[in-house]
C-alpha cells in the first residue's frame, strides 16, 4: 500500500471545498454531514489553506471563539503543505507523521484534486510504517548520516 500513487488512494468523494469566508459552523456541519475530517479552503479555483476538525476544538472551541460568526479565514492553516498525486502514499504518510498532521491536501497546478489522511492506512500498518520510521532515524544518527526532512 505505501508504494502505491496517492491518486490511486486519495479520497475525491470527500474533497470538501468552502470559501475563506465560510463560517467554522457552516465548515463543521459540512464535515459532519459528509463524514470528512477538514475542508480546503479555495478562492478563484486556488487552495488558500485547509480546516480541521483538531482546528474546530483548538483555534475554536479552546479559546472560546463563536463557530457562528468566526470565519475559515481566521483560523485554518494558510498555504498548507501539499502533495502532487504522484507521490507515494508512504511519503504521504512520512510527511503527516514529520509535521503533526492528519490531512494533507493532493494538488495540481494550486488546485486540489484530492486529500490524504492518515485514517486510509489500517492501523497496523500505519504503526509498522511509524516503527521503520523512527528505525530509520536512529539508525542514520548512529552512522553519522544527515537526516533527510
Amino acid at each position: 500500500m505505501f508504494e502505491q500513487r496517492i491518486k490511486n488512494v486519495m479520497e475525491r468523494k470527500k474533497l470538501l471545498l468552502v470559501p475563506p469566508q465560510t463560517s467554522v459552523r457552516e465548515a463543521v456541519k459540512l464535515m459532519a454531514r459528509r463524514k470528512g475530517g477538514a475542508v480546503l479552503v479555495v478562492e478563484d479555483k486556488r487552495l488558500v489553506g485547509i480546516f480541521t476538525e483538531r482546528d474546530a476544538v483548538f483555534r475554536v472551541m479552546a479559546r472560546g471563539r463563536d463557530a457562528q460568526t468566526t470565519c475559515l479565514a481566521d483560523v485554518m492553516t494558510p498555504a498548507p503543505r501539499t502533495l502532487s498525486p504522484d507521490a507515494s502514499f508512504g511519503h504521504a504518510l512520512l510527511v503527516m507523521h514529520e509535521h503533526g498532521f492528519r490531512h494533507v491536501p493532493v494538488v495540481v497546478n494550486g488546485e486540489p484534486v484530492g486529500i490524504v489522511s492518515s485514517r486510509m492506512a489500517l492501523d497496523p500498518d500505519l504503526e509498522e510504517f511509524v516503527s521503520e520510521a523512527h528505525r530509520r532515524k536512529r539508525l542514520r544518527r548512529e552512522l553519522g548520516e544527515p537526516l533527510a526532512r
